[in-house]
Protein backbone atom coordinates (compact mmCIF):
# COMPACT_ATOMS: atom_id res chain seq x y z
CA UNK A 1 0.00 0.00 0.00
CA UNK A 2 1.49 3.66 -0.81
CA UNK A 3 -0.32 6.48 0.04
CA UNK A 4 0.33 8.35 -3.39
CA UNK A 5 -1.55 6.77 -5.75
CA UNK A 6 -0.02 7.43 -8.71
CA UNK A 7 3.37 5.85 -7.07
CA UNK A 8 1.00 2.91 -6.04
CA UNK A 9 -0.01 2.62 -9.41
CA UNK A 10 3.38 2.49 -11.14
CA UNK A 11 4.62 0.33 -8.50
CA UNK A 12 1.90 -1.99 -8.87
CA UNK A 13 2.08 -2.19 -12.37
CA UNK A 14 5.83 -3.01 -12.57
CA UNK A 15 4.80 -6.07 -10.06
CA UNK A 16 2.63 -7.23 -12.48
CA UNK A 17 4.54 -7.10 -15.62
CA UNK A 18 7.28 -8.81 -13.60
CA UNK A 19 4.39 -11.97 -13.08
CA UNK A 20 2.61 -11.02 -9.95
CA UNK A 21 -0.55 -10.80 -8.74
CA UNK A 22 -1.01 -7.40 -6.96
CA UNK A 23 -3.97 -6.64 -4.81
CA UNK A 24 -4.22 -2.62 -3.65
CA UNK A 25 -5.60 -1.03 -0.53
CA UNK A 26 -5.77 3.00 -0.45
CA UNK A 27 -5.21 3.07 3.64
CA UNK A 28 -4.99 0.69 6.35
CA UNK A 29 -8.29 -0.30 7.10
CA UNK A 30 -8.81 -1.05 3.77
CA UNK A 31 -5.42 -2.97 4.07
CA UNK A 32 -6.33 -4.96 7.53
CA UNK A 33 -10.06 -5.44 5.34
CA UNK A 34 -8.39 -7.69 2.39
CA UNK A 35 -6.06 -9.53 4.44
CA UNK A 36 -8.45 -10.63 6.92
CA UNK A 37 -10.47 -11.66 3.72
CA UNK A 38 -8.08 -13.81 1.52
CA UNK A 39 -5.57 -16.62 2.09
CA UNK A 40 -3.21 -15.71 -0.75
CA UNK A 41 -1.40 -12.69 0.13
CA UNK A 42 2.54 -13.25 1.37
CA UNK A 43 3.84 -9.92 1.49
CA UNK A 44 2.80 -7.02 1.92
CA UNK A 45 4.17 -3.44 0.40
CA UNK A 46 3.41 -0.61 2.41
CA UNK A 47 4.03 3.22 3.20
CA UNK A 48 4.67 4.22 6.54
CA UNK A 49 3.18 7.75 6.21
CA UNK A 50 -0.14 6.49 4.68
CA UNK A 51 -3.93 7.49 5.79
CA UNK A 52 -6.41 5.36 8.01
CA UNK A 53 -5.94 4.93 11.76
CA UNK A 54 -2.51 3.28 11.91
CA UNK A 55 0.71 3.95 9.77
CA UNK A 56 2.89 1.18 8.26
CA UNK A 57 4.73 0.14 11.14
CA UNK A 58 1.42 -0.23 13.15
CA UNK A 59 -0.32 -1.95 10.22
CA UNK A 60 3.48 -4.10 9.61
CA UNK A 61 3.04 -5.27 13.27
CA UNK A 62 -0.91 -6.10 12.96
CA UNK A 63 0.20 -8.27 10.15
CA UNK A 64 2.94 -9.93 11.73
CA UNK A 65 0.58 -10.93 14.88
CA UNK A 66 -2.18 -11.78 12.52
CA UNK A 67 -0.22 -13.35 10.02
CA UNK A 68 3.05 -14.16 10.90
CA UNK A 69 3.69 -15.57 7.25
CA UNK A 70 3.01 -12.64 5.57
CA UNK A 71 6.80 -10.67 4.29
CA UNK A 72 6.40 -6.77 5.28
CA UNK A 73 8.01 -4.36 3.13
CA UNK A 74 8.25 -0.99 4.50
CA UNK A 75 8.57 1.95 2.01
CA UNK A 76 9.07 5.80 3.29
CA UNK A 77 10.04 9.48 2.11
CA UNK A 78 12.94 9.58 5.14
CA UNK A 79 15.46 6.82 6.17
CA UNK A 80 13.72 4.80 9.24
CA UNK A 81 16.64 2.06 9.35
CA UNK A 82 15.08 0.73 12.74
CA UNK A 83 11.80 0.46 11.65
CA UNK A 84 13.38 -1.39 8.01
CA UNK A 85 15.24 -3.90 9.84
CA UNK A 86 12.51 -4.69 11.77
CA UNK A 87 10.79 -6.43 8.97
CA UNK A 88 11.58 -8.14 5.75
CA UNK A 89 12.77 -5.01 3.27
CA UNK A 90 12.74 -1.45 3.34
CA UNK A 91 12.93 1.29 0.88
CA UNK A 92 13.61 5.22 0.63
CA UNK A 93 11.66 7.13 -1.47
CA UNK A 94 12.15 7.45 -4.36
CA UNK A 95 11.67 3.48 -4.44
CA UNK A 96 13.83 1.89 -7.80
CA UNK A 97 11.40 -0.86 -9.19
CA UNK A 98 14.67 -3.05 -10.43
CA UNK A 99 15.47 -2.86 -6.39
CA UNK A 100 12.00 -3.39 -5.14
CA UNK A 101 11.57 -6.19 -7.50
CA UNK A 102 15.14 -7.70 -6.57
CA UNK A 103 13.83 -8.08 -3.08
CA UNK A 104 10.42 -9.23 -3.99
CA UNK A 105 11.96 -12.34 -5.55
CA UNK A 106 13.95 -12.62 -2.98
CA UNK A 107 10.96 -12.82 -0.63
CA UNK A 108 8.80 -14.96 -3.01
CA UNK A 109 10.68 -16.67 -6.00
CA UNK A 110 7.91 -19.74 -6.02
CA UNK A 111 5.24 -16.59 -6.88
CA UNK A 112 6.77 -15.29 -10.18
CA UNK A 113 5.53 -16.41 -13.31
CA UNK A 114 2.51 -18.12 -12.06
CA UNK A 115 3.98 -20.04 -8.98
CA UNK A 116 1.98 -21.22 -5.92
CA UNK A 117 0.17 -19.00 -3.33
CA UNK A 118 1.54 -15.29 -1.43
CA UNK A 119 1.48 -13.08 -4.90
Amino acid sequence: MEDEILIRLHLAEELREAGYAVVEATDSHEAMTVLTSRDDIGLVVTDIRMPGNIDGVALGRWIRTKFPHIKIVLVSAEFYSENFMEFDGGFTKPVRVNELLRRVRQLLPQAEHGGSRGR
